[in-house]
């Protein structure tokens, strides 16, 4: 007989515990809806007061969610604190390292956000994304041997993509590379005939 009582209140407590996951679901589940019904609308105030509602601490895709949505709605620092707790939460992902760049980038919090690509590449160091915006946060400070770097890495990963070829051929050129940024325009130029900004390149090479 106890071991039936104490099956019985077993069941029972599973039972509760098993209803309260699925409340607690169903309640975070239409907050998402209700949250991207509101992004869809415009209004990201809305969208992130929906999920304000469910908010828990430990949740990495609400925080990752609510990063995103601060950022729309121009709340900078939310969305910083918000991408920061996910890439606690989930320390060997690369998402919400990239969506953490968008505040720092609006910031210009530009050392910060070289931190965060640096971190980016130490856990995936082929992600072409990463490299190419790497490359071009260089390109901007005029650190032509560094930008250098990390466009190769994309050409190398992807030997006719546009983007890489483009800025990896014009980082040639600011460094005196001259046959290396025409063999680069020309690679440029067939994947994207009469590119002008190629054609700008290669009229500066005499």
């Amino acid at each position: 007989m106890d071991i039936l009582r104490k099956l019985t209140f077993i069941l029972l407590v599973f039972s509760i515990g098993v209803n309260g996951v699925a409340q607690n679901y169903e309640e975070l589940s239409s907050a998402f809806a209700v949250s991207y019904k509101a992004e869809s609308d415009g209004d990201y105030t809305k969208a992130a007061d929906a999920l304000k509602k469910v908010f828990d601490k430990d949740s990495y895709e609400v925080n990752l969610r609510l990063g995103w949505l601060s950022y729309k709605a121009g709340l900078l620092d939310d969305s910083e604190s918000y991408y920061r707790r996910a890439t606690q939460l989930m320390p060997y992902g690369i998402e919400a390292r990239f969506g953490l760049v968008y505040p720092l980038s609006s910031m210009g919090q530009w050392d910060q956000l070289i931190k965060v690509y640096e971190e980016i590449l130490d856990i995936d160091p082929n992600n072409s994304m990463a490299n190419y915006r790497f490359g071009l946060v260089y390109y901007g400070r005029e650190e032509y041997t560094l930008a250098e770097k990390y466009f190769a890495k994309v050409v190398n990963l992807f030997p006719f993509d546009y983007d890489g070829l483009h800025l990896l051929a014009w980082t040639k050129l600011r460094l005196g590379k001259t046959q290396d940024a025409k063999a680069l325009f020309n690679k440029t130029l067939l994947n994207r005939p009469n590119d002008a900004s190629s054609l700008e390149g290669l009229s500066l090479i005499k």
